[in-house]
C-alpha cells in the first residue's frame, strides 16, 4: 500500500510539472511553431517604405494568440512597434472563433474538435470563452480596445469615416500614429443569433466573412461537407450588415455562397485575404467570375502572403497575383491581404513589406500604382463604406 501511495504522489507530481510547462510555455511554443515566415528578414531603415502616405493590410489574426500587442516581439508577423517601423498605418485584425482539427482545404466538419477552444484554455483567458465562441470573439475585440487604451496615443481603433478622417489628418503631422479595424471570420460567432450582430456592430467590428472553415447556420463554406449557398438565415444577415454598413467579406466562402450575395446584395464588397484562380487554381482561391464581379462593384481584393493563396513562397508570387487583379478590374481593387499570424507561414513579416514593394517594381507598376496597392486602395475602400 506504502509503494502504491509512493506511485500515485509521483504521478500527481509529474502531472503537475507536465500541466505547469504546458500552460506557461505552451501558448508562446504553439504561437512561433504556427506563425513563421519563410524569409527571416529585419530592416532597420525602411525608406522605401518612408516614401509610401498610407500601408494598409486587409487581415491579420494576432488577436488569437497570447501576446503584448504593445511589445516588440521576435516571432510572430505584427505587433505595434513593428507597425511602426514598417510605416504601416492601418491594419484590419480579424476574429478566428472556431476551428475543426485537421482543418484543410477541402472538406471541414463543423462538429470536429474544436482547437480555438483549447487554445483559450491552454492561454488562461476568461472561463467564458472556453465554450462560447460568442464570447471568446467579443474577447478578441475587447483585446484590441484595450491595447489601444495602453499605447498611450499611439494605436487607435477605427470604426467610422470620421474616425479615419481624423486619423489621416493626424497622422501627417505624426507619421508614428497607427491604427486598427476589427472583422470577423466566420459568422458562428453570432451564435445563431441575428440580434447578436449588434453587439459586435458596438464593439467595432466592419466586416465580416460569413463563413470560414465550416458550414454553418449562416451560409456554406468552400471548404465545408455541404459547400452550399446563403441560408434563408443568411439572407437575413447581409440585409442587416447593409443597414449597419458592416461589408461582407467573401473569403473563405463557397462559390454558390458568393453567387447568392451577389444576387441578394447590391453594394460593395471585398474579399480580405485570398489567391487568384487564374493564377493559382485550388479550392481556396477566387474564380475570374467573381472576381469581375467584384471589379463591377467597385469592391476590393486582397492578395495574401502565403504559399496556399499564390503558389509561391516569396513576395514575387503575391505581386503575379496583384497584377493578375489589377489587369483583369483595375489597379484601384486590389490590396495587401497577408493573413499574418493566421496560423500559416508567410513570405515575410510586417517589417519585411519593402520585399513587396521591390517586387511590385518588378511587376511595372508605378510609384502610384505602388502606393495604391500597399494601402492606398484600403484608405480610400473604407472611406466610402465605413459608417458616418
Amino acid at each position: 500500500m506504502k509503494q502504491f501511495k509512493k506511485i500515485l504522489k509521483i504521478v500527481f507530481g509529474l502531472i503537475i510539472i507536465i500541466l505547469f510547462v504546458a500552460f506557461i510555455y505552451g501558448p508562446k511554443y504553439i504561437d512561433q511553431s504556427k506563425n513563421k515566415v519563410t524569409l527571416v528578414t529585419y530592416f532597420s531603415n525602411n525608406s522605401t517604405l518612408d516614401s509610401i502616405p498610407f500601408i494598409a493590410d486587409l487581415h491579420c489574426d494576432a488577436l488569437l494568440w497570447d501576446r503584448n500587442f504593445i511589445e516588440k516581439h521576435s516571432y510572430g508577423h505584427v505587433d505595434l512597434p513593428r507597425m511602426q517601423q514598417a510605416n504601416m498605418a492601418f491594419q484590419v485584425f480579424t476574429i478566428v472563433s472556431k476551428v475543426p482539427k485537421g482543418i484543410n482545404i477541402e472538406k471541414n466538419d463543423a462538429n470536429a474538435s474544436d482547437q480555438v477552444a483549447l487554445l483559450n484554455i491552454l492561454q488562461l483567458n476568461p472561463s467564458s470563452t472556453w465554450f462560447s465562441i460568442k464570447n471568446r470573439a467579443l474577447h478578441q475585440c475587447e483585446s484590441l480596445h484595450d491595447f489601444a487604451t495602453k499605447s498611450d496615443g499611439r494605436f487607435r481603433v477605427i470604426t467610422n469615416k470620421k474616425e479615419l478622417q481624423q486619423f489621416i489628418i493626424d497622422r501627417k503631422k505624426n507619421p508614428k500614429l497607427t491604427s486598427g479595424m476589427l472583422g470577423i471570420e466566420g459568422a458562428h460567432c453570432l451564435e445563431n443569433d441575428l440580434s447578436n450582430l449588434d453587439e459586435f456592430y458596438k464593439e467595432g467590428v466592419r466586416y465580416i466573412g460569413l463563413a470560414h472553415f465550416f458550414d454553418n447556420e449562416w451560409a456554406g463554406s468552400a471548404h465545408g461537407m455541404v459547400k452550399g449557398g446563403l441560408t434563408p438565415k443568411g439572407i437575413q444577415l447581409i440585409k442587416k450588415m447593409d443597414s449597419l454598413h458592416i461589408t461582407i467579406d467573401l473569403a473563405h466562402s463557397s462559390q454558390q455562397t458568393i453567387d447568392d450575395i451577389f444576387k441578394y446584395h447590391n453594394g460593395p464588397v471585398l474579399v480580405s485575404h485570398t489567391g487568384i484562380k487564374g493564377v493559382c487554381d485550388n479550392q481556396r482561391n477566387l474564380s475570374d467570375k467573381h472576381l469581375l464581379e467584384i471589379g463591377k462593384r467597385n469592391g476590393l481584393v486582397g492578395i495574401g502572403l502565403w504559399e496556399t493563396a499564390v503558389c509561391g513562397k516569396d513576395a514575387a508570387a503575391t505581386a503575379r497575383s496583384i497584377k493578375y487583379v489589377a489587369d483583369k478590374i483595375g489597379v484601384d481593387k486590389v490590396a495587401l491581404g497577408s493573413d499574418w499570424d493566421g496560423a500559416t507561414e508567410t513570405h515575410f513579416a510586417v517589417t519585411g513589406l519593402p520585399l513587396m514593394v521591390e517586387a511590385l517594381k518588378k511587376e511595372g507598376f508605378s510609384k502610384t500604382d505602388i502606393d495604391k496597392i500597399m494601402g492606398g486602395n484600403v484608405r480610400d475602400f473604407f472611406l466610402r463604406n465605413l459608417p458616418d
